[in-house]
């Protein structure tokens, strides 16, 4: 029912709008210069509480699977988020980022036979054009390699959505979910202690609190929500959802930091919101032509 969709895309679209809320928390809470570690916290542990809950582990190609996905969908992406936020403004790393669905819209139709109309790419590139007025400053730098960091993570996270709802597991959704968080964690623990080095002596109260959060609600409820709608979801539906994320982090900009907001982000944001509700909105199949049934010839009653 309409009803029942609609419920189960607001609950979804909790999952983006939570991320949108990492930027506050890590530039508030968290110690300067060290995104990995900060994906390391929000993955690792986020994934073994969903797995002590679930009490689930994976069975026979599923290891190697929860590994692939986790790589996908947390590793990848986190390394080469950490790369493009490093050279790029923020606002050319969302713009890039908002790329997102068309790049799932287009792998679907490849490995799951969806199909790739014109009414999605239009409607994703709108997308991505209402999130650059939103974020992207007239400004901005722009640098190869951020670029392709940027790109990279978008194909990465596309990649995964996709592979995810492909690989369908057998387990409940949270224990599928921890073995990600675990996996992608796992694999950015070397690059982090390469890049960032070892992890600080010590925290304060207000870096605790800051990973607490990451790791209970930016972690183990978003992605638990993110990836119960991609089982009930398409994967192209799902992921113009992602669009909150840029619309979040600046609401709360302005909102918490102070932040002006001009008229182009206000119709930015207007944009990327009538892009995502456009998306959902489903074109109803015309009716079938009814084939006219021919009148019964009358018997003659004279007729033998």
């Amino acid at each position: 029912m309409l009803s029942n969709r609609v419920t189960l895309l607001l609950i979804t679209a909790i999952a983006p709008a939570l991320w949108g809320t990492t930027y506050l928390v890590t530039t508030e809470f968290l110690p300067p210069g060290r995104p990995l570690l900060a994906g390391v916290l929000r993955a690792l542990p986020a994934g073994i509480i969903l797995i002590a809950l679930t009490r689930r582990l994976p069975r026979g190609s599923w290891w190697w699977r929860a590994f692939v996905l986790g790589g996908l969908n947390i590793g990848a992406f986190f390394a080469l988020l950490f790369v493009a936020a490093y050279r790029l403004p923020g606002g050319v790393a969302a713009t890039v980022g908002a790329l997102q669905p068309l790049l799932v819209a287009v792998l679907a139709s490849g490995l799951l036979a969806e199909k790739l109309t014109r009414r999605t790419v239009l409607t994703a590139l709108a997308g991505v054009f209402g999130v650059s007025l939103l974020v992207l400053k007239a400004d901005a730098r722009l640098d190869a390699w951020g670029i392709a960091a940027a790109l990279g993570g978008a194909v990465v996270m596309a990649t995964g959505v996709v592979l995810s709802k492909r690989w369908t597991s057998p387990a409940p959704m949270l224990a599928t979910t921890g073995w990600q968080l675990v996996a992608g964690g796992l694999l950015l623990v070397p690059v982090a202690l390469l890049v960032e080095g070892a992890p600080p002596a010590s925290f304060t109260g207000a870096n605790l609190a800051g990973y607490a959060y990451l790791t209970i609600i930016g972690s183990a409820l978003a992605y638990g929500l993110w990836f119960r709608g991609l089982r009930a979801l398409s994967p192209t539906d799902l992921t113009f959802l992602g669009l909150l994320s840029p619309v979040v982090a600046t609401a709360l900009g302005w909102l918490a930091l102070d932040q002006g907001l001009t008229p182009a982000q206000v119709i930015g944001g207007l944009i990327v919101l009538a892009a995502l509700v456009f998306a959902q909105t489903k074109k109803k199949p015309a009716p079938p032509t009814s084939t006219p049934v021919p009148a019964p010839v009358p018997v003659s009653a004279g007729r033998n």
